[in-house]
């Protein structure tokens, strides 16, 4: 496997903790380069902080490279007895089609049973985003995300349903706006058992 591209810090993209992750001066030149096979000049005006400001947006949206999932999962599971339905719904999330770098975005709906143990609740969103922060399809983002809190949890299931809209769709290909993908990926109690799986899906479309 390829290695992946470590973020440089470069002057220029200040953040209030310090300089913004880039991936450096080789991709800023295939920018350039890009610009100028588009038919631009890279020197105008307009053009002239693209290149870095391209690599430091393609530094973040990818910054799910270099997360560590497990590290998320650290200290933040609890020993609790409630055995009940555990959902966050409406997480909204974004990524890059792996196919053409367009993006597509919506709202991620996590659930998962507890076996004896639960997460901090706001692990579930960091999870969304470290996996939603790659090139990626949808279909495996969704199970990206059910597969690690199956694996680090340990739950009686899991369960995740994507919702998403897809430039590449909508802007090129068919043309066809409106369009919405919806894909899911339970395991466990959730994909054995229809009832907990039509509990989940009352809760997600509950309050619409």
């Amino acid at each position: 496997m390829a290695s992946r591209p470590t973020p440089h810090s470069q002057p220029g993209g200040l953040t209030a903790s310090g300089p913004r992750p880039t991936l450096g001066p080789e991709a800023e030149a295939a920018v350039r380069s890009l610009l100028t096979l588009l038919g631009e000049d890279p020197g105008r005006e307009g053009l002239l902080a693209t290149p870095r400001r391209m690599a430091e947006s393609l530094a973040h949206l990818t910054s799910g490279y270099r997360t560590n999932i497990g590290e998320i999962f650290a200290g933040a599971i609890f020993e609790e007895t409630y055995d009940e339905m555990v959902l966050v719904r409406d997480i909204q999330f974004y990524s890059l089609c792996e196919h053409h770098l367009l993006p597509f975005f919506g709202a991620a709906h996590v659930a998962y049973i507890p076996d004896g143990r639960i997460l901090g609740l706001s692990k579930l969103p960091r999870i969304v985003d470290a996996f939603s922060r790659r090139l990626q399809v949808q279909e495996r983002l969704t199970t990206e995300i059910a597969a690690a809190i199956d694996q680090q949890l340990h739950p009686k299931g899991a369960a995740v349903v994507l919702e998403a809209d897809h430039l590449c769709t909508m802007m090129r290909g068919v043309e066809k706006p409106g369009n919405r993908t919806i894909t899911s990926s339970m395991t466990g109690t959730f994909r054995r058992d229809p009832r907990t799986r039509s509990e989940l899906m009352g809760l997600i479309r509950g309050g619409r």
